[in-house]
């Protein structure tokens, strides 16, 4: 069900930038309505200009799920229509094909999307969610996605709308492959040799780039009239954002059947749930990606949606700390294969100082080992649940390791994000009304029973 939208002071920023700057790079962490502040933006410059159709790159995930909602999302935007170009190459061609008003797909489509064309560009805006997967663009050489669309991006398309939450992650040298398609180099120099030249210096191994003393203040200041960092981001209270995942057709029948008759079968084992209790616990394990078939620990893995909603977060994080509470064994086992420079929150009071000290990019922790008196702040300030669980205490203690009085004791004044990975129809809804209202389990379950 769409709702009204309410833009905050930083979001209305952001919607009079874009509108203003036909060429422009918005700097902003998830959770701080990037999506919904552009779409409003081009659908307000649609009554005086053509900026539709629009093409929206964005990583694969984001691309399926999160424009497409967002657009569902709101009143003031259900009137846009949304093609997704994603999938095998004939499902992208049909795709293509639908007449909207806004197209998404991901990165790796955009060599095929231009040979395709075959020239007949039909984008006028061109939207680039993670402006970072261009950071690799040179004149001559460079990755062929960005080179692709660099062909294009001044001789076809009016309006370039770059989208991130840190442009420089790795120092400033990634700076110029992004703000190219800004400017075609202008502001930073015609290629990138000339921006090493003039901001850099060769390092003492003879490989590596050091940026000279001037270069930050320099380059901020060439780049104020077509960048915005978003400021005004409240600090008395959390961001929270909700990043919903779709479960593939498989584990949705898995799930479905769970729920309905407290039995599945995953990989030919039988996964049977004793009583209620059971069974809510069973479904989410299943969505988180992994059930328990046996009283062993044994796991049966059945999908990984979370966890590259997580990676999503992780990358869009460009290299600020995560901090990621997960609620089952198989959890962790899951997460620490996957991201494999993640470290699992422990005993040992050296990962709590190596997480302060910034050495740690991504700390696992159960929200009931991160009970009361830990500090946990001034290693970073984002937060994503990977899992829920049903004790409103342990959920509360774990936001506040990192929460804002934490960070305000810390001398730290900074917006605290707040992210919960939840599939999309399942028991994460309700675990979240749990702990969001704070009303008894036993009466959500209940209206659950009786809407379904």
């Amino acid at each position: 069900m769409s709702r009204a939208f309410t833009p905050h002071a930083y979001q209305l920023d952001i919607i009079e930038f874009i509108q203003q700057t036909k060429r422009c790079a918005v700097w902003a962490g998830m959770g701080t309505g990037k999506t919904v502040s552009t779409l409003t933006a081009l659908d307000n410059l649609s009554h005086t200009e053509d900026v539709f159709p629009a093409l929206v790159l964005a990583p694969l995930r984001v691309a399926r799920v999160t424009w497409p909602d967002e657009i569902k999302k709101w009143d003031h935007l259900s009137h846009l229509k949304v093609s997704v170009i994603t999938g095998n190459a004939k499902e992208r061609a049909a795709a293509m094909a639908v007449q909207a008003d806004v197209y998404v797909t991901n990165y790796d489509n955009l060599v095929w999307l231009t040979t395709e064309l075959k020239g007949a560009w039909p984008y006028t805006t061109v939207v680039a969610d993670e402006l970072t997967r261009l950071k690799s663009f040179r004149i001559r050489q460079g990755s062929k996605r960005a080179g692709a669309l660099g062909k294009v991006a001044f001789s076809k398309v009016n309006r370039f709308i770059g989208l991130t939450g840190t442009p420089s992650p790795n120092g400033l040298k990634d700076l110029w492959g992004q703000t190219w398609f800004l400017d075609q180099g202008h502001r930073l120099g015609r290629t990138y040799s000339a921006f090493e030249q003039r901001w850099f210096q060769t390092g003492y191994d003879g490989y590596s780039l050091t940026a000279l003393p001037n270069a930050q203040e320099e380059i901020e200041s060439r780049l104020s009239d077509v960048c915005l960092t978003v400021s005004g981001l409240p600090v008395d209270e959390p961001i929270h954002n909700r990043i919903y995942v779709n479960l593939p057709a498989k584990a949705r029948a898995q799930y479905v059947e769970m729920e309905r008759d407290m039995f599945t079968e995953l990989d030919g084992h039988g996964v049977e749930a004793l009583n209620a209790a059971a069974r809510t616990m069973k479904c989410l394990q299943l969505a988180n990606g992994a059930a328990y078939i046996d009283d062993k620990q044994t796991y049966e893995v059945v999908h990984d949606e979370k966890i590259d909603a997580l990676k999503s977060v992780i990358e869009e994080a460009n290299g600020a700390p995560v901090l990621v509470a997960y609620h089952f064994k198989s959890d962790l086992a899951r997460l620490q294969k996957a991201i494999p420079a993640g470290r699992a929150l422990d005993a040992d009071p050296a990962t709590i100082r190596d997480w302060n000290a910034g050495q740690i990019p991504v700390l696992f922790a159960h929200p009931a080992s991160a009970g009361h008196g830990l500090n946990l702040a001034e290693g970073g300030n984002i937060l994503a649940f990977f899992s829920l669980n049903w004790n409103l205490e342990e959920h509360m203690q774990i936001i506040e390791r990192v929460g804002p009085m934490r960070q305000a004791q810390a001398g730290l004044k900074r917006p605290v994000f707040i992210h919960y990975i939840m599939a999309e129809g399942t028991v994460d809804d309700l675990i979240l009304e749990r702990l969001t209202s704070k009303r008894s389990v036993q009466d959500i379950l209940l209206d659950a029973l009786k809407r379904r």
